[in-house]
C-alpha cells in the first residue's frame, strides 16, 4: 500500500470492523455531516433521588472496585443491574448501541468517534490529567529510542480509543505527518501481542499493561519512549437515551459524586488500592503497584468545563485533519446540565479551578 494511502486503511472502515460492524447501519451518512453531535437534553436535571426500581448498567470497573471500601456503596440510590468489565472504546460504543451500558468511563476520543458514526451521547462528568499517562513500547529488538524515529516504522493505532489520539498529538508534536509512518489498525486490546510478533514496531501502553510488557520483554531488547503529550480527558458519558430518561438521569446524577469520591478514596488510600485493584485484579507485584501509583497525579475534577471543551475540540479537529471522522462541533457532546458536580463533591484540593 502507497504510504501515502495509509490514512485511509485506518480510518472510519477499520474503526467499524474494531466494533465488529455492529454501527455500520448508521455510519453511512456521517462524512457528510458538519456537525453529527445530537441534540441537548430535553429540560432541568432531576434533583431528587431516582425512583424505586431505577438501574443502570455502569461500565467502570474502578468505581465498582472502590464503592465497598471506600464506604460508598450505601450511598447508591439506585440498583446497579450490572458492572460489565468493558472498557476500550470500540466496546462501550457497541454496547451503548445495543442498550446494554447505561455510564461508561473511557478518554476524549470515543464520545468524538461515536458522533462521528451517528451514535448519540454525551459526556456528563469530567476529570483531567495534566500528564502524560501512555508510554510508547517497542517491539523487542527494536532501534527505536524517541519519537523521531518512527519514521517509517508501524505503530499500533486504535482511532476510536485514547490511544490513537497519544500517537496523532505525539507524530505532530515530532514533526511527522501520518504518512511518514505506517498505521497499523488495531484495538488496543491487542497491541502486546502485535508488539511481541512483530507485527508493530511499536504502540502505546498505559499501566499496569507497560509494566507488565517491559517485565516480560525488556530483556530482549523492548524498551518504553517517553514523551510529554498528554491524554488530558478521563469522562463519564451515558447514551442520549438515558439522559432523556429523568429517573435514570437521576440515577447517573447520584452516581457521579460517587464516582468522585471514590477516585478520591483510592488516592488516599494507595496500599488498599495497590492491593485491590493492581495486585488482585490486574496481577502485578505490590512493587509495581507501588511504582505505577507513585508515578501517577492526584485525580483532579474542574468545576467548569470549559477547558476540558476546547481540549476535546482540538482532538476532533486533529481527527478530521487525519481524515478518520468528520469535521465536528463538540459542545453538543457536553451535557452541561452536569458540570460541576463530580467537583462539588470532592475536597478543594481535587478541584481544578483554572
Amino acid at each position: 500500500m502507497p504510504r501515502h494511502d495509509v490514512r485511509h486503511a485506518v480510518g472510519r472502515r477499520s474503526f467499524l470492523a474494531l466494533t465488529g460492524g455492529a454501527i455500520l447501519g448508521l455510519s453511512a451518512c456521517a462524512p457528510q455531516a458538519a456537525t453529527v453531535a445530537g441534540p441537548e437534553a430535553a429540560g432541568k436535571l432531576p434533583s431528587g433521588a431516582p425512583p424505586p426500581g431505577t438501574e443502570l448498567s455502569i461500565a467502570v470497573r474502578t468505581t465498582r472496585l472502590q464503592l465497598g471500601p471506600a464506604g460508598l456503596q450505601k450511598d447508591l440510590a439506585f440498583t446497579v443491574s450490572q458492572w460489565p468489565n468493558l472498557s476500550a472504546g470500540p466496546d462501550i460504543i457497541q454496547g451503548f448501541r445495543a442498550h446494554s451500558i447505561d455510564v461508561a468511563s473511557n478518554a476524549g476520543i470515543p464520545p468524538i468517534q461515536a458522533a462521528a458514526i451517528g451514535v448519540g451521547a454525551k459526556i456528563v462528568a469530567v476529570q483531567v490529567r495534566n500528564h502524560p499517562s501512555y508510554v510508547f513500547a517497542t517491539a523487542p529488538g527494536s532501534d527505536i529510542t524517541r519519537v523521531e524515529d518512527f519514521r517509517g516504522k508501524k505503530i499500533g493505532f486504535s482511532q476510536g480509543q485514547a490511544q490513537g489520539v497519544v500517537v496523532l498529538r505525539a507524530l505532530k508534536k515530532a514533526g511527522l505527518s501520518n504518512s511518514d509512518v505506517k498505521l497499523v489498525a488495531l484495538p488496543s486490546t491487542q497491541f502486546l501481542t502485535a508488539l511481541q510478533s512483530k507485527q508493530v514496531d511499536v504502540a502505546p501502553l498505559g499501566e499496569p499493561t507497560l509494566t507488565k510488557y517491559l517485565s516480560q520483554y525488556a530483556k530482549d531488547g523492548a524498551r518504553g519512549v517517553t514523551t510529554d503529550v498528554v491524554d488530558l480527558l478521563t469522562v463519564l458519558w451515558a447514551p442520549d437515551e438515558v439522559l432523556h430518561d429523568d429517573a435514570k438521569a437521576a440515577a447517573v446524577r447520584n452516581f457521579i459524586p460517587l464516582w468522585a469520591r471514590g477516585l478520591v478514596w483510592a488516592w488516599e488510600n494507595g496500599d488498599e488500592w495497590i492491593n485491590t485493584y493492581y495486585v488482585k485484579d490486574q496481577g502485578v507485584t505490590v512493587a509495581d503497584g507501588r511504582r505505577i501509583v507513585a508515578s501517577l497525579n492526584k485525580p483532579q475534577f474542574p468545576a467548569s468545563w470549559d477547558k476540558a471543551i476546547q481540549w476535546e475540540q482540538e482532538t476532533a479537529d486533529l481527527m478530521a485533519e487525519g481524515g478518520f471522522v468528520p469535521k465536528q462541533d463538540v459542545t453538543g457532546l457536553f451535557d452541561r446540565r452536569f458540570e460541576g458536580l463530580a467537583a462539588q463533591a470532592v475536597p478543594a484540593t481535587y478541584r481544578e479551578t483554572s
